[in-house]
């Protein structure tokens, strides 16, 4: 489930010991930041994997490349410890498409986005996805095909970072400063795109046909 409570950080004491290769204080670690984390596995599943793969799955998979990859966390990394662990999710997560979709899925070593292994067309798709989420019973079908058709048109006229800006602080529920760590932005940067992106986001709702009426806030 999404988080529902007020978000806690890792403890200097905790990251200090993760730096060190603590196994077990990694593992209280993501288990603090386990609904923050599921969160985003959420958002950036893709569709044809949703019946096939759970995002606890994903989670249990992900953390345990963290605890192979614990060395690499240490003083000179520049992510903090839950950016860490949300780039080490990110990419568990694309070679789990890879894995169950193949060719289907880019190759994420050769193309691989400003946020960490996501393109900006697999944004695009995970915008769309989930902006259109409700409409799931077999006679929205194909009212979901067309909209989603103009709503990636329309997802692709913005640009990546807005798009990206937008996925991180309003689907993946990052903090500004998260996101411009996430980004490489100032904090001012990224909060003035998120608003910038958001209106737009609106703008592009509102002038998509029919989609007014089935999202009327």
């Amino acid at each position: 489930m999404a988080p529902s409570s007020p978000q806690r950080d890792a403890t200097v004491e905790q990251v200090q010991a993760v730096r060190s290769g603590n196994v077990a204080v990694l593992a209280e670690v993501f288990d603090l930041y386990r609904d923050r984390l599921w969160q985003i596995v959420n958002f950036r599943m893709d569709i044809r994997l949703r019946g096939r793969v759970d995002a606890d799955d994903v989670l249990q998979e992900a953390y345990l490349d963290a605890e192979k990859r614990i060395q690499h966390f240490n003083e000179e990394t520049p992510e903090t410890l839950f950016i860490w662990l949300r780039l080490i999710t990110s990419q568990t997560l694309v070679d789990i498409h890879r894995r169950h979709l193949g060719t289907k899925i880019r190759d994420a070593s050769r193309e691989r986005s400003i946020s960490g292994g996501w393109t900006s067309q697999s944004t695009t798709f995970s915008l769309s996805s989930h902006l259109l989420g409700h409409l799931t019973s077999p006679s929205q079908a194909a009212l979901r095909e067309e909209l989603s058709k103009q709503l990636t048109i329309a997802l692709d006229s913005m640009g990546e970072l807005d798009r990206e800006v937008l996925a991180l602080r309003h689907f993946e529920e990052l903090s500004n400063g998260e996101t411009a760590k996430v980004l490489e932005l100032s904090e001012q940067a990224a909060s003035l795109r998120y608003v910038r992106a958001l209106g737009r986001l609106k703008q592009i709702l509102h002038r998509i046909p029919g989609f007014s009426d089935q999202f009327p806030g």
